[in-house]
Order: structure tokens, then sequence, then C-alpha cells
């Protein structure tokens, strides 16, 4: 599976951006996509993911702002952010599970300043 992301920037806080990830490859029906992302100096951390029949998962320090949705149809995951902080500053990646394995895009960075 292949993972191609896009739409990260540079933006002002309390802006928003959007960003797509269209998987292709050896999809398979049951799977779940999401993102992720990596602070300067921190860990990798859920942001939000959701499954093919649409059920989601969001991480608190996001929830009202962002908003996950794919299209089945397109294999194609996206996240909206809305109401930047500049605590979400941090390389966005791309996330496919499908049959046991994960796989993971080539990260998107996401720039919020104040």
């Amino acid at each position: 599976v292949q993972l191609q992301a896009s739409g990260g920037g540079l933006v002002q806080a309390g802006g928003s951006l959007r960003l797509s990830c269209a998987a292709s490859g050896s999809i398979v029906r049951i799977n779940r996509m999401g993102w992720y992302r990596q602070a300067p100096g921190k860990e990798r951390e859920l942001v939000a993911i959701i499954t093919n029949d649409g059920y989601t998962n969001i991480a608190d320090s996001v929830k009202g702002r962002f908003t996950i949705s794919r299209d089945n149809g397109k294999n194609t995951v996206y996240l909206q952010m809305n109401s930047l902080k500049p605590g979400d500053t941090g390389i966005y990646y791309c996330n496919y599970f499908g049959s046991g394995r994960d796989y993971w895009g080539q990260g998107t960075l996401v720039t919020v300043s104040s």
C-alpha cells in the first residue's frame, strides 16, 4: 500500500488547513485510515482515525476543531483542521491499517504561527 499525502503548509493561528491522503495498491475492504503527528522533540501521537464504515476516534486535544472524513471510492482520507493553534505544529503522517499491517505516508509539515 502506498500513501500520498498533501495539504500541509504555513498558517496563522486561528486559520484552517485541509490534509488529504490517497491510498493505492493492495487495499482491502476492511481498513482504517487516519492521521498521526509528531511535534519537535515529542513522540508521534494519534490525531484522528476513521474506519471504512465511518467509526472515528479523535484526540481530545483536537476535538471540536478537527474533522476526519473519507471517500471509500477514492481510498482517500481527509483531515479538516480549523482554529489551528501553534501547538498543532508538527509533521502529520497519514496511516493506513489493513490485513494486520500498518503503512505510513511520507509526512506533511504543518506550521502554525502565533
